[in-house]
């Protein structure tokens, strides 16, 4: 079985030329070009283009029933497409895996829209039914890695000066400044309202005073200014 071989990430595909690897992720896009199927494999790396070859009948036919979004594991060769092939853009684009084994996870229903496309063109509240599906994209997903890298930048600047991260409090009492607070109730004393924090600034005045005088934090700040949409 499949599963029982080491996982090989796309964005490693090109360290191994010549060499077997398995590969485990989504099916992007299938193309059919008679005696040969090509498949593009998404996994959180990247994308990876597989070969499936009619001389290998079984893999080939199985190949031939792919849909977006299945969930497959692919065992074969790394190896340099050819010369009018290749992707430039695409980080694994000079390469490709010719498949000799493929073990299908999981099927899945033909998704209500375009997941390799941006999304621009699909209205919201059809993008927020679908999150699960519409987070797949791979825009969205160099935003998040984006928001990391950035933060964990900060983090690594002050650590390295001596900050220290502290995280205060999300469930505070109520006192308005700029904006309405976001009221939560207590459930243990009725009538009585928790707020989420505009602003940390009180507790970090507390901190100060306390003798940590080198803080930080990523803070959220919460505040109901009712802006229309």
């Amino acid at each position: 079985m499949v599963m029982d071989k080491q996982r090989t990430f796309t964005k490693d595909i090109m360290h191994g030329e010549g060499s077997q690897v398995t590969l485990m992720g989504w099916v992007d896009a299938r193309r059919d070009h008679g005696k040969l199927i090509f498949v593009d494999l998404r996994d959180r790396t990247g994308l990876a283009q597989v070969v499936f070859s009619a001389s290998g009948k079984e893999t080939y036919s199985l190949a031939d029933t792919l849909r977006p979004e299945w969930v497959i594991a692919v065992t074969g060769m790394v190896q340099r497409r050819p010369e009018n092939m290749r992707n430039p853009d695409l980080a694994s684009g000079d390469w490709e895996i010719a498949a000799h084994s493929m073990e299908i996870f999981n099927q899945a229903k033909t998704p209500p829209f375009d997941i390799a496309g941006s999304g621009y063109d699909i209205g919201e509240e059809h993008r927020m039914k679908y999150r699960y599906l519409d987070l797949r994209r791979v825009r969205l997903q160099k935003n998040f890695r984006l928001r990391h890298n950035a933060i964990k930048y900060i983090r690594d600047f002050l650590s390295e000066r001596q900050f220290i991260e502290i995280e205060t409090p999300i469930l505070t009492k109520s006192t308005p400044e700029g904006a309405r607070d976001y009221l939560v109730p207590s459930r243990l004393e009725n009538g009585k309202f928790y707020a989420l924090p505009q602003s940390p600034q009180q507790y970090k005045q507390l901190l100060m005073v306390a003798g940590m005088e080198r803080y930080f934090q990523i803070a959220r700040c919460f505040r109901d200014e009712e802006i229309g949409r």
